[in-house]
């Protein structure tokens, strides 16, 4: 049966140069073409209250105060400082005075996918908030610059590009949260382990797509799935089980993106054995179906008008446009 899909773009969500998709609390980022990155810069004061989306959100004020309230604390993020915030973190945006800020919005799962990001992984699940006027914050804001003027010269593949010099900044500032955090001493274990570990979660990204299991991939490293498990969590800042979800939602939200192959396909390329738990595990991380990602998503580097006549066509139920995971 027909989903009736109730979703819609408010006018007043509309800017210049894009639009925001609501639902809820969570926004699904329109990005340019065929992009994952999309800067906002605004000179104007402006409030969002809280949402959440599954892009990293950076924040860097040329002048203004950009408070951002997050569950456990307000950032009140001034000229010179930056402020990151983590895929999923619910805030709310409160900007004020002589405003004038660039907004970065780009998704995580390029980055996160590389063989040493477990390592810093507990550490980019956190806010990062650089305040104090440091060598590394210096550093940081010119990368960003690089960013910026990266996007709006729009070279061939600037997409990459942008990438190259955000990859930069996490493997600054992951390099100094090792060092803080490197164990001064003891037996040793973390140094020890970390390449197992690696190893561990490359054998998951070139098997994800396959049956695999936690006794496997334990297996693979040479320890028993309990204390694999124990030191699994420890190192990548969450379950096995969580991390096999998440690197599968990352291989099927980008083929629902970047191909036309149907729902059902999807679902088995990136290593979900039913349509059913598929449906149940998009639903729970993205709230909304496949089917409604896809029309967002390959919708939005289109122009912004023509949204909205796809969105009323889809909640009249245009045979072009069934939900697969509803048949």
């Amino acid at each position: 049966m027909e989903e009736n899909i109730r979703e819609e773009i408010n006018p007043q969500s509309r800017f210049p140069d894009g639009f925001r998709i609501l639902k809820g609390r969570q926004e699904y980022i329109t990005y340019v073409g065929h992009s994952s990155i999309r800067i906002w810069a605004s000179d104007a004061e402006a409030h969002f209250d809280s949402h959440m989306h599954s892009a990293v959100e950076i924040i860097m004020p040329d002048s203004g105060i950009s408070a951002y309230q997050l569950p456990e604390r307000t950032y009140h993020v001034k000229a010179g400082e930056i402020l990151i915030i983590p895929s999923g973190y619910p805030h709310a945006l409160t900007e004020t005075g002589d405003i004038s800020r660039h907004l970065f919005l780009f998704e995580p799962a390029p980055l996160m996918c590389l063989r040493d990001m477990p390592s810093i992984e507990p550490f980019v699940r956190s806010p990062i908030y650089l305040k104090e006027d440091t060598e590394t914050r210096r550093k940081v804001s010119v990368l960003l610059r690089n960013v910026i003027d990266c996007y709006y010269r729009q070279e061939p593949l600037w997409n990459l590009q942008c990438y190259s010099f955000l990859m930069q900044v996490y493997a600054l500032l992951g390099r100094e949260y090792l060092l803080r955090t490197a164990p001064g001493g003891g037996n040793g274990r973390f140094n020890i382990e970390s390449p197992i570990m690696n190893s561990a979660i490359t054998y998951i990204n070139e098997h994800y797509m396959e049956e695999i299991s936690l006794e496997q991939v334990a297996d693979f490293a040479g320890f028993s799935k309990y204390y694999f498990s124990r030191v699994f969590k420890s190192f990548a800042g969450m379950s096995f089980s969580d991390y096999l979800t998440i690197r599968r939602l990352n291989a099927a939200t980008d083929l629902l993106i970047r191909t036309n192959r149907s729902v059902r396909k999807v679902a088995l390329a990136s290593g979900f054995s039913s349509m059913a738990t598929f449906n149940r595990v998009f639903r729970q991380h993205k709230n909304c179906t496949p089917t409604q990602f896809r029309v967002i998503y390959t919708t939005s580097a289109s122009a912004g008008p023509d949204i909205d006549s796809l969105w009323d066509t889809h909640q009249k139920g245009s045979p072009g446009l069934k939900t697969e995971e509803d048949r």
